[in-house]
């Protein structure tokens, strides 16, 4: 029996060398210019992030001037300016309880020139059964809390009483007669005060604004009888005289009103409404610029003369960094999301 044998010339096995050796080569060469591709993409990445900020930088309030958001973020633009080498501007765009300024913030470029101030109502928001037209794990990343401050239920000195106590005695006598102002739907303040009537049994009826400002303004000109607030926006006013402090919303009392009891001690055991203020950029804004500017905040509310400042207004100083921001950020909308729940709470459309 025959076996068939396959005989390749001499000029063919060359030929086939040549063709495998220009193949790998080919290959090598696709290789290399990939190599060098991502190299190239790597340096420029890293150049665009070194050299940040080459232009000046938004800082959204997501509220008219005047409220909590607002203070603290024109206290900290000049020091931020300084430490960043570029001018930081503060710009106002109020709405909708903060979803205006809030979207306006999470719809711009990934690139760290445009930043937001926000209280918590960004974690109060998605469980009231309102469309928010953002997700506030997906569609932005946390940068740093900078402070929190307790807010404290206030009345007009028309209002007669003296405490807390009296002060639910006669909302349960006059039912539909007393009134809250707030900076708007949705707010911290607002649904603080929900929990308040919640809690006490209690319907002191809302009355939103477009933002702390007019609805300080009505409170004040007795428009409106009551109201929870910032201790920044309301201490002068209460010191004045012009308002009078029932109770603050935080487990403890408050260093910038010692005098003034919890709305837990005063009445309502285990009364507890927080307010606490982070930074915030666009989803996908590169780590090394989200690090960048979270320092320049840690390095901003170690000034001594700026921390003595917000501290006379009430707030407390309490920087996190993006990690630590985003943990809290998630263990508060499990708290609000249960909060909301048991009230059984729903804004009015």
């Amino acid at each position: 029996m025959t076996q068939d044998i396959n005989v390749v010339s001499q000029p063919e096995a060359q030929a086939a060398r040549r063709f495998d050796l220009g193949s790998r080569l080919a290959r090598f060469g696709v290789t290399v210019m990939a190599l060098i591709g991502i190299v190239i993409a790597q340096q420029s990445l890293a150049q665009t992030t070194t050299k940040f900020p080459e232009r000046s930088i938004r800082f959204v309030v997501p509220f008219p001037p005047g409220g909590g958001n607002d203070i603290l973020a024109r206290a900290l633009a000049p020091l931020l300016s300084e430490g960043l080498g570029q001018s930081v501007v503060v710009e106002n765009k109020g709405g909708a309880g903060g979803n205006i300024g809030a979207e306006f913030v999470a719809r711009s470029a990934p690139d760290g020139y445009t930043m937001l101030i926000a209280a918590n109502q960004i974690t109060i928001n998605p469980w009231l059964d309102n469309k928010v037209p953002f997700d506030i794990e997906k569609d932005f990343v946390t940068v740093a809390q900078i402070a929190s401050v307790p807010m404290v239920l206030v009345v007009h000195p028309s209002v007669p009483v003296q405490n807390l106590k009296e002060f639910i005695a006669l909302v349960k006598a006059n039912p539909g007669k007393f009134n809250h102002g707030t900076p708007g739907s949705g707010t911290a303040q607002h649904i603080a005060f929900e929990l308040f009537n919640y809690s006490a049994g209690v319907q002191v009826t809302h009355v939103p604004y477009k933002g702390t400002g007019p609805a300080i303004a009505d409170l004040v000109g007795g428009q409106v009888q009551s109201a929870i607030g910032t201790m920044a926006s309301l201490d002068g006013l209460v010191k004045a005289g012009k308002l009078r402090a029932l109770g603050v919303t935080t487990p403890e009392r408050s260093a910038a009103m010692p005098s003034v009891p919890t709305i837990a001690e005063a009445a309502l055991p285990g009364f507890d409404a927080p307010l606490w203020y982070s930074i915030l950029a666009p989803a996908n804004t590169p780590a090394d610029i989200v690090e960048r500017l979270s320092l320049e905040f840690s390095r901003a509310l170690a000034d001594p003369v700026l921390r003595d400042r917000l501290t006379g207004q009430g707030f407390i100083v309490t920087y996190l960094n993006p990690q630590q921001m985003n943990e809290m950020l998630k263990r508060d909308l499990l708290f609000w999301q249960k909060t909301i729940k048991a009230m059984g709470f729903k804004l009015e459309k």
